[in-house]
């Protein structure tokens, strides 16, 4: 896990530098930098370095306050949530920079809702006004969030700059949660053959150091467990390129350590509703090193991935497979078990209740409208 600088709990003098002027703080993003919905992250850059302040409260007064001394532009501080109260608000500052403001929801709502969308990196021009619509508490992605770590202008972590850019009323008033996708890692063009160099980043080294998540940031938990709910963020894109070059995650064979951790965690019975997200194709991952992960699947509710340009729901053995794509107008190539697909431009809107018995996963194009629905049982202990 990457590991961030201590958190100072009292009050750090804001001086204006000499020779600059104030300005408002715009590029502000939420996550959870640890499986604890009672805490959270918040993240923003500057332009010049400067010591980091977030005042944060359950209204607008705020009236608390963390910080750090270190003169940083990428800024994460972590706040404690009052896990009873429904909003939260929070102002950042660095220096004589500061933010308006902004609200937040808690967990607290009887349903939660969760968006999920994918390869935003190659639908930057698709408007995602509708996630707002939608009201979620919680974003998650299912890899490609950016086209790339090359691209002139968007170098390393300035992609990830670019994506909250373009929608930043929605991740600085929504938690998120990312998973890694192949193109988040890319440092050169990839190529027609596998060059002497490695074209991916495996660590995701800028991917970790822009955005705190649990674990070590390239797979995670986290949990909701006032819904029952867990999600398992794999690392898994490409996995036949494992060994050469174009070689883009972490090992997932049946031997590996990532392999180990989802064993444990699936076998574990405290979440009724456990949903496994990765970047890599439903089948290939069902069938890679002799099927060492489908019977794993099968012990969680369902596997999202984000892999092809189109919406897709499969069944196998009666257990549900999802495909989501903000652009879906790309090759299509089914799942052999595909029991949905659409071409449409698409998410995914999870839903939970407390103490329900079932959840469900819509597929919805970007007007907001429902192209397919499933309802989901809780798992058998």
């Amino acid at each position: 896990m990457r590991r961030f600088p201590p958190f100072l709990l009292f009050f750090i003098p804001l001086l204006p530098v000499a020779g600059l002027h104030a300005a408002p703080i715009e590029r502000i993003w939420l996550t959870h930098g640890a499986n604890d919905p009672s805490r959270i992250t918040v993240n923003w850059e500057t332009e010049n370095p400067g010591p980091s302040l977030v005042e944060y409260g359950t209204d607008g007064t705020l009236g608390r306050e963390v910080g750090s001394a270190e003169s940083v532009t990428l800024h994460h501080v972590e706040i404690p949530l009052d896990p009873a109260m429904p909003r939260h608000f929070y102002r950042v500052q660095s220096g004589a920079d500061e933010s308006a403001i902004h609200s937040f929801k808690g967990y607290t709502d009887a349903t939660i809702r969760v968006a999920l969308f994918a390869d935003r990196g190659y639908a930057r021009d698709r408007d995602l006004s509708v996630l707002g619509k939608e009201d979620p508490h919680l974003l998650l992605t299912a890899g490609d969030n950016v086209a790339s770590l090359h691209e002139k202008g968007l170098e390393g972590t300035k992609a990830f700059s670019d994506l909250i850019d373009s929608q930043r009323d929605l991740f600085r008033t929504t938690p998120f949660l990312p998973v890694l996708g192949n193109h988040d890692r890319e440092l050169t063009p990839r190529g027609p053959e596998p060059p002497v160099h490695a074209v991916y980043d495996v660590e995701a080294t800028d991917y970790r150091a822009f955005f705190p998540l649990p674990d070590e940031g390239w797979k995670w938990r986290f949990d909701l467990p006032d819904h029952g709910v867990c999600f398992l963020a794999l690392d898994a894109s490409h996995v036949k390129d494992a060994g050469t070059t174009w070689q883009t995650n972490h090992p997932v064979t049946r031997d590996s350590i990532q392999h180990r951790w989802y064993a444990a965690e699936v076998a574990r019975s405290d979440a009724p509703f456990v949903l496994t997200v990765n970047n890599e194709r439903n089948a290939s991952m069902r069938g890679y090193d002799g099927g060492a992960w489908q019977s794993l699947f099968h012990r969680c509710s369902a596997v999202i991935t984000g892999f092809g340009y189109f919406g897709e729901r499969a069944e196998v053995e009666g257990f549900p497979y999802f495909n989501t794509c903000l652009k879906g107008d790309g090759d299509l190539y089914p799942d052999p078990q595909s029991a949905f697909v659409t071409r449409e431009d698409n998410f995914l809107l999870l839903t939970f209740t407390k103490n329900a018995p079932t959840m469900t996963v819509e597929i919805k194009n970007l007007r907001g409208e429902t192209l397919d629905r499933r309802e989901i049982k809780k798992r058998r202990k």
